[in-house]
């Protein structure tokens, strides 16, 4: 008998296999959703939130504001300028091109800056802001705002610039800012870690020495954007640190004077307070606009500066050698002296000319000065006289002296221009050179030829040390008198140091001499030369009592003068001026009261007596007639603290 059930039965087993498979499989659906729906919201929930922030939100980082240098009396010589801005995040710009055609007609944007903006959005990170001008003018950027709805992905953006007062006395100085290179940023840890669009960076002077500290820290935008990437809120506002502010020595009114003496002309003036080290001027000429470099110096413009053959790119106060010439003599004087060599009273005849190992050496006054003594040789400038103390004394105890008044090496650590020179010795020759030391040119030296090359600071350091009744100073152009010990010790210094009451005890100073007699008689042989009749600085010696100084003139050899040369009496407006001499000038004021060293070199100026000196007569008149005011400031300062 069949049974008529059991293929139903059959089935319905079937069936209900195949359900539960179904189920089954739903059920395993059901749980990997879920689980990806846990490990999504739960464990990525973190990585998700993240990308959705960053399609929502967007984070613009503000360029540091530097700190300002001013002056001794607080006048801004560099500051910070409001600028208009446009940046740029590609990422958000749906066509590049479309957006360069649209921004050619708003502002100024030409295919030259196209192609540079193109290689600097390769060589970004994705969603780097980028900066398509850094210098809008005013029109330019309200036309930007006007049409900002057309244009996606760019951002006006208010911004501040570097700065620099007009005259362009104080450029070598301070120096200048520009784009961070990337070598600048391969070369500091600090710009790597605070790098934004737009971030500056020194490059010279007191704006490289000092641009950790004054460079700033960034500030953080942060915005919410639509899916176009156009900003609707801000979110955030975190303001950065503005970096250190900086008061130096300089006198902006005696440099902007100083700067003005020198128009026309080539080379350096310094002056010093022989007290204190504080630098109260230091021009060289010819200056350049250190505006021109902050957003980027034109081709034209470069080219200009370094084929001037003039080269007012260097700092020549302190980057610029030069034979010192007879601004030398004080100190040869000095050291024969020291080392007890000459006697004052030492005479030597000036024929005009000497036979020395059969070479012939020349004094400047062709007929010669007759019998000389020291004062007389140093009053008039006898080049024979000097001949024979260099002789007697040698080059090696010259050289100590020398370096020991701040000659041959650097007298400032605030820059990395600076040189050291050169102060020449029987080791030195023989390290350089290869080969031995010669008397003849022991006796050039005598006159500050030869291998000898000194800055003008460190003429006028020289002159300061000299004046101050041979104590050692430390030069500076950072002004910290608002340290009170450090103020304290200046004033102290400075009133030990006057009317030469040198015997109370100066802490931390060291003394540079050893007979104080010797000091005095060298600055007395100074007065010599600018007060009386046959010095060679007299035609530029002042009558008022307030104004007397002391000084000493120089004249810088850049070649040898020829026999044919001498003969034909060749003067040096005679000759091209690449082959003119150097003129030098240093000198203190008041001699009374000595407060104030200067020093004055004219690139191919002839003469120091006609070149220099008559120059710095006005200097020093200019930097006594503003003492009083610096006196009056430095007191309230004083008080102050």
């Amino acid at each position: 008998m069949i049974n008529v059930s059991e293929p139903f039965q059959n089935k319905a087993k079937l069936i209900s296999r195949r359900m539960f498979v179904l189920s089954a499989i739903k059920i395993s659906v059901f749980f990997v959703i879920v689980t990806r729906l846990f490990y999504l919201q739960i464990s990525e929930n973190l990585k998700y939130r993240s990308l959705s922030d960053s399609n929502r939100l967007r984070e613009w980082k503000t360029v540091p504001k530097r700190g300002i240098i001013t002056d001794y009396f607080g006048e801004q010589i560099a500051k910070n300028t409001q600028v208009f801005q446009l940046h740029m995040v590609p990422e958000d710009v749906p066509n590049l091109e479309k957006l360069f055609f649209k921004l050619s007609k708003i502002i100024n944007f030409d295919q030259v800056q196209k192609k540079i903006l193109l290689k600097r959005i390769k060589k970004r990170k994705p969603w780097q802001p980028i900066i398509v001008s850094d210098n809008l003018s005013w029109p330019e950027f309200s036309r930007l705002n006007l049409f900002l709805h057309e244009i996606q992905g760019v951002k006006p953006v208010v911004s501040e610039a570097r700065k620099y007062s007009g005259d362009g006395s104080s450029s070598h100085i301070i120096g200048y800012v520009s784009d961070a290179s990337v070598k600048d940023l391969e070369n500091s840890e600090l710009l790597r870690k605070i790098n934004v669009p737009g971030l500056q960076t020194g490059k010279n002077g007191l704006e490289k020495s000092l641009n950790e500290m004054i460079i700033g820290r960034p500030g953080l935008q942060r915005f919410e954007v639509n899916a176009y990437g156009k900003r609707i809120k801000e979110l955030k506002f975190i303001q950065g640190n503005p970096g250190k502010n900086f008061r130096i020595t300089i006198d902006q009114n005696i440099q902007k004077f100083a700067s003005e003496l020198m128009i026309n002309k080539s080379g350096s003036i310094c002056v010093m307070d022989i007290y204190t080290g504080d630098i109260v001027s230091m021009v060289s000429y010819p200056t350049f606009d250190q505006n021109k470099f902050v957003h980027g110096i034109s081709k034209a413009d470069w080219e200009e500066l370094i084929k001037d053959t003039q080269k007012p790119l260097i700092n020549k106060s302190m980057a610029g050698l030069y034979p010192p010439g007879s601004t030398i003599k004080p100190i040869v004087a000095l050291s024969a002296l020291e080392n007890d060599v000459i006697s004052p009273k030492l005479v030597v005849e000036c024929r005009g000319n000497i036979e020395f190992h059969g070479a012939t050496y020349h004094c400047w006054k062709e007929k010669g000065h007759g019998f000389m003594d020291l004062r007389n040789g140093i009053k008039q400038s006898c080049d024979i006289y000097f001949y024979e103390v260099a002789r007697r004394l040698g080059i090696d105890r010259l050289a100590v002296t020398a370096k020991k008044f701040g000659l041959g090496k650097k007298v400032l650590n605030n820059f990395i221009e600076e040189r050291s020179g050169v102060v020449p010795d029987t080791k030195w020759k023989l390290n350089k050179i290869g080969r031995n030391w010669f008397i003849g040119e022991t006796l050039i030296s005598g006159i500050g030829q030869g291998y000898f090359q000194s800055t003008p600071l460190q003429l006028c350091l020289m002159m300061a040390q000299l004046a101050n009744g041979g104590y050692e100073i430390k030069p500076r152009i950072i002004d910290d008198k608002y340290t009170l010990q450090s103020t304290i010790d200046a004033w102290r210094r400075e009133f030990t140091f006057k009317n030469y009451n040198l015997n109370i005890p100066n802490p931390g100073l060291k003394k540079l001499y050893r007979n104080q007699e010797n000091i005095k008689f060298v600055l007395d042989a100074l007065y010599g030369a600018t007060n009386e009749p046959m010095g060679t600085s007299y035609g530029s010696r002042f009558t008022k009592p307030e104004y007397i100084y002391a000084g000493k003139t120089g004249t810088s050899q850049i070649r040898t003068i020829t026999a044919e040369e001498r003969k034909l009496k060749l003067k040096n407006k005679d000759l091209p001026y690449e082959k003119r001499d150097h003129a030098l000038f240093i000198a203190f004021a008041p001699y009374d009261n000595p407060r104030y060293a200067i020093s004055v070199l004219i690139e191919h100026g002839g003469a120091g007596s006609t070149g220099a000196a008559p120059i710095g007569k006005k200097m020093i008149k200019k930097v006594l007639d503003r003492d009083k005011l610096r006196n009056k400031y430095q007191l309230d300062l004083f008080q102050e603290i």
